[in-house]
């Protein structure tokens, strides 16, 4: 009892009635008058200083204020650090690039094989007893119909070439029969020509010569630096011409055929084409 009639006394003194009376000194003329009680004066002083805090925070967010606080970042300054991140993945990109594109170059250099990662997930589960290699007869029709329509379609394989050199004019680096095709998924990133013996070799255009050694497996080899990220190259010669760093024309004489190589199995040449690291089919690009 004596604990609520102490705390009703407290309730009651926070409610008691005050009067704020402003006079002139001189005159003691009554300038204001305003009736108040300590409940009053601390609801307006909370509520007051709840606005001042609103309109402040509104001010240093919305304004170059904020600049002025210890610890807040400059805005022009986060910008540029936002650009130099990204400017910096583009940098580590295009050097992770040029890093795999150097490795395959030392790879053709060395006769290495390459890998390619493919994203195509093979499916186990098909049986593939019941496959027969027996053409049947609507077959066996729609390939003559579609071998009739592309034999003289000068266009047929251009939706398959790299838009970069698609406008290159190539130029035979030896008249000879192929032996063996371009076969990425076996490895044989090239063609193997025939030719007669002690045949001259050209460039196929222009570039400079950037290898020209010999190797233990491929023998007597050229690559010739073109535009575009295209490099041409050239294996199992008896003789080099030309020697690193020369500057070459298409047509001139860089090589001659031959046998030299471990993995040689007669003279003949083996001809590639690499358009940004990645091997290229020449004969979509040349007439052998």
């Amino acid at each position: 009892m004596a604990h609520q009639k102490k705390k009703k006394k407290k309730l009651q003194k926070l409610k008691n009635k005050y009067r704020l009376v402003i006079l002139n000194d001189d005159t003691f003329e009554e300038k204001l008058s305003i009736r108040l009680s300590r409940l009053n004066v601390f609801s307006i002083v909370g509520f007051g200083s709840l606005i001042l805090v609103v309109v402040v925070t509104i001010i240093i967010a919305f304004t170059p204020l904020r600049e002025f606080i210890p610890g807040y970042t400059d805005v022009n300054l986060r910008k540029q650090g936002i650009k130099n991140t990204l400017k910096m993945d583009s940098l580590e990109l295009a050097l992770k690039q040029k890093e795999q594109y150097i490795l395959n170059i030392n790879k053709i250099i060395q006769g290495e094989p390459l890998q390619f990662n493919d994203s195509i997930v093979v499916d186990t589960n098909v049986n593939y007893k019941n496959i027969t290699n027996e053409p049947i007869s609507e077959d066996s029709m729609l390939r003559v119909m579609i071998e009739s329509e592309e034999k003289y379609n000068l266009f047929k394989s251009a939706k398959n070439r790299p838009e970069g050199i698609s406008s290159f004019t190539f130029f035979t680096p030896i008249k000879g029969i192929i032996t063996e095709m371009f076969n990425a998924k076996s490895e044989h990133f090239g063609v193997d020509l025939v030719a007669p013996k002690n045949e001259a070799i050209k460039a196929t255009l222009d570039g400079t010569v950037i290898f020209a050694e010999w190797t233990l497996e491929t023998g007597y080899v050229i690559e010739i630096q073109h535009t575009n990220n295209l490099i041409s190259v050239y294996k199992h010669n008896s003789v080099l011409h030309k020697k690193q760093g020369d500057k070459v024309n298409a047509g001139d004489v860089i090589a001659i055929v031959g046998n030299s190589g471990e993995l040689s199995t007669g003279p003949h040449l083996h001809f590639e084409l690499w358009y940004n690291g990645i091997p290229i089919n020449p004969q979509e690009y040349i007439m052998f």
